[in-house]
């Protein structure tokens, strides 16, 4: 067993990335000014620059994903409407009901399919006919990537296309869109960016996480029409989400943009060495991954030991999350010999 990193490796999410120097030195230079007059001149710059990458009237800076979804699903639906969105979706499962809290907007979910997708005959039997006994359907939300699955693409397009025909406006949680194009982009022989446009034209509204993938510490992006950013940023204001001179931290998205896109490449490939070093282990399923997220089940007998594993992780520095089924995820302050020393962990822990 190699030594103990002095750092420990931390696969727990890419939310736990650091800005880089580059990343700090354009903070550090950013001009600012108070973005609640709509006068800081380097939020401007980076929602003028997420909306034209992904071809859209105007974006609007939050300071979260969830306050951008929250924004973005009280902009397309009024109190009484509803949205059809997945089981596992983070809009629906992990933002704290806040749609429903704040906006009395009733979820409507449905099972996911193995590959990460919402059923078309399913979204279609979960609209409510115009009838006073239901919910109004107004909104489908959909999120790629899902569970570190890309949505294929030809899926989005039926998807967005069955809901466009049935008069729903369409969101798309894209808060690790830039892996689903980076991906998607490896595959067809494109670029990244003109991946996600297109995946972000099938839609009336797109949010983008800069705190993930992209290494922003803090952010994200609504994107839409000049006339639902409107509406979200008065939602934006109620929700307590005006953040003053948050320059500092549009530019470290904008660096992200302009600098973090085409490494993703470098996390979905960790993730993949990650796995392929434990295929073998017995006692653990391992998925392969598309992106940059590991799932790793514990089985049989090891099912026992989850509590056991994570504990040895962390004294041989790696800090990991789950519990029958544990998720890694790679990101920039991850790099091979990290991923290496992880293996080594956990191989050791099962003796293989």
């Amino acid at each position: 067993m190699s030594p103990t990193p002095s750092t420990p490796v931390d696969l727990r999410s890419d939310t736990v990335t650091r800005p880089t120097a580059a990343m700090r030195a354009a903070m550090d230079a950013a001009p600012v000014g108070d973005d609640v007059f709509a006068d800081d001149p380097s939020v401007n710059a980076l929602q003028s620059k997420i909306a034209e990458l992904l071809g859209f009237e105007a974006a609007l800076f939050v300071p979260t994903g969830t306050q951008s979804n929250l924004c973005a699903i009280l902009s397309h639906c009024q109190r009484g409407d509803e949205y059809i969105v997945g089981q596992q979706a983070h809009c629906y499962r992990w933002e704290g009901g806040g749609a429903a809290v704040f906006g009395s907007v009733q979820p409507q979910p449905i099972d996911h399919q193995p590959d990460g997708t919402l059923a078309l005959a399913a979204i279609e039997a979960a609209i409510k006919p115009d009838d006073a006994h239901f919910a109004r359907t107004r909104l489908l939300a959909l999120e790629n990537t899902i569970g570190g699955k890309v949505l294929p693409f030809d899926y989005v397009a039926q998807a967005t296309q069955l809901a466009r025909d049935r008069g729903l406006s369409r969101h798309l949680d894209g808060a690790r869109l830039f892996n689903a194009a980076v991906a998607q982009a490896a595959e067809r022989g494109t670029d990244a960016r003109s991946e996600a446009r297109r995946i972000a034209e099938c839609f009336d509204s797109v949010s983008v996480c800069f705190s993930k993938g992209l290494g922003a510490p803090v952010g994200s992006a609504l994107c839409g029409s000049r006339e639902l950013i409107v509406r979200a940023h008065r939602i934006r204001k109620m929700a307590g989400g005006g953040m003053r001179q948050s320059g500092l931290l549009a530019a470290a998205a904008s660096h992200a943009l302009e600098h973090h896109i085409d490494r993703l490449a470098n996390d979905h490939a960790l993730a993949r060495r990650l796995a392929d070093a434990l295929r073998d282990v017995p006692g653990l399923s391992v998925e392969t991954p598309q992106t940059n997220l590991l799932f790793v089940d514990l089985v049989g007998d090891a099912r026992s030991r989850s509590t056991e594993l994570l504990a040895h992780l962390k004294r041989e520095g790696v800090l990991a999350t789950g519990l029958y089924r544990l998720r890694f995820a790679t990101h920039l302050d991850v790099d091979t010999d990290g991923i290496d020393h992880a293996a080594r962990a956990i191989r050791s822990f099962f003796n293989a």
